[in-house]
């Protein structure tokens, strides 16, 4: 009998993502998989049942649940929906272990075979499958957008019959996925551009999007893609050139964020309030915190004239193109496993063991374990 693929729809507030697109799941279909689409579960990505015609239809999560062999969401699932999962159900998503260990807790008590897909090794072989790129991609551009909209005046350069106005001045901070992409969607907008990260790796890629990289001194290299945690006296000489750029500019974009932990302060208050009237701070990294000191997570708030936004969940606003980008993800995930329409993971593979957080009613992910279990006596 083919495995069966549940796409339940997703139960966060505000989640207008949907894990498989219709034209992914006539993929999987091809693959021999029977896949189980809950009704409505793409309305919030304006993918209406009717085109799901490669799947069946199932009335309410319960139902699918029952049914269905592997689950592939977004968001982690909550409570109620791990207890109606089957022993040995298997399960791909945006899993969030540091975020909600209970959760990952009980996916291990009721024998789940759980996978990450955050935690997919960030190698040249599993790009295709990197979900934090895919959806850090739409949260750059989008960023972008939202300041745009936010400031008082014009992003690009004008020429006009009342004069010359000049183009915005935008900082992004961050050249991971995220703030490359905020960066090219700013220069398409026609503002000048400055970038800035800690790793000095990405100073060719700041500028080979015509923006100009603020070297502050300080290099952190890190390991899988990441920056490593500075130290004071690091942070102390990056503030004291980051807050002449931050002061300047007429937007400042933040992207800093370590998985896992809160989210590094890089904009002070004091400085916030040496911007300009009118200036505008997006906060990428509102999930862990901020990279600001005043941002409100989930709120717009304006701190002596400097406008201040925390966005949560970014990717959503653009569902769409998030959720096509996030089941092609999926999809190039578990292709491999897939034989003749069942599922037989490799466990030598470290695209597979490294992604993998729970199975056969233990927790795999050893920094979830010891977050769950606590440290091995």
């Amino acid at each position: 009998m083919p495995i069966r693929l549940g796409v339940p729809k997703e139960t966060q507030e505000g989640e207008r993502r949907v894990a498989l697109v219709p034209t992914v799941a006539e993929r999987f279909a091809k693959l021999g998989v029977e896949v189980l689409v809950e009704r409505g579960a793409g309305a919030g990505s304006y993918y209406p049942d009717a085109a799901y015609s490669a799947a069946t239809l199932v009335d309410s999560a319960a139902e699918l649940y029952a049914q269905a062999d592997l689950i592939v969401k977004v968001q982690p699932p909550i409570s109620e929906e791990i207890g109606q999962m089957k022993p040995g159900t298997v399960l791909a998503g945006i899993l969030q272990p540091y975020r909600y260990p209970d959760r990952i807790a009980q996916l291990r008590e009721g024998h789940i075979l759980s996978f990450a897909m955050e935690l997919i090794p960030r190698i040249s072989r599993a790009q295709s499958m990197d979900v934090l790129s895919s959806q850090a991609a739409v949260a750059g551009y989008k960023a972008a957008l939202m300041a745009a909209d936010r400031r008082g005046g014009f992003f690009p350069m004008l020429t006009t019959a009342a004069g010359t106005i000049r183009p915005a001045k935008v900082l992004v901070i961050g050249a991971g996925v995220a703030g490359l992409q905020a960066i090219a969607t700013a220069r398409r907008l026609g503002a000048m551009v400055e970038g800035y990260d800690v790793r000095g790796a990405t100073r060719e890629q700041v500028e080979s999007l015509g923006a100009r990289f603020v070297d502050t001194g300080v290099s952190a290299e890190g390991s899988g893609g990441y920056a490593r945690e500075l130290t004071e006296d690091e942070k102390h000489q990056q503030q004291a050139v980051l807050d002449k750029h931050i002061i300047g500019a007429d937007v400042v974009i933040t992207t800093a964020a370590i998985p896992g932990r809160q989210a590094p302060k890089i904009i002070r208050r004091e400085v916030v309030e040496q911007m300009k009237p009118g200036a505008v701070i997006i906060d990428l990294a509102a999930e862990g915190g901020g990279n600001c000191e005043v941002t409100e997570p989930g709120r717009q708030i304006v701190h002596l004239d400097v406008i201040v936004y925390g966005p949560l969940n970014v990717p959503s606003e653009l569902a769409v193109h998030a959720s096509e980008m996030y089941a092609k993800n999926l999809l190039n995930f578990l292709t491999p496993m897939i034989s003749e329409g069942e599922f037989k993971p490799d466990w030598d593979d470290v695209v597979v063991a490294q992604s993998n957080l729970t199975r056969d009613g233990e927790i795999k992910h050893a920094p979830t374990r010891e977050l769950v279990e606590g440290k091995a006596s």
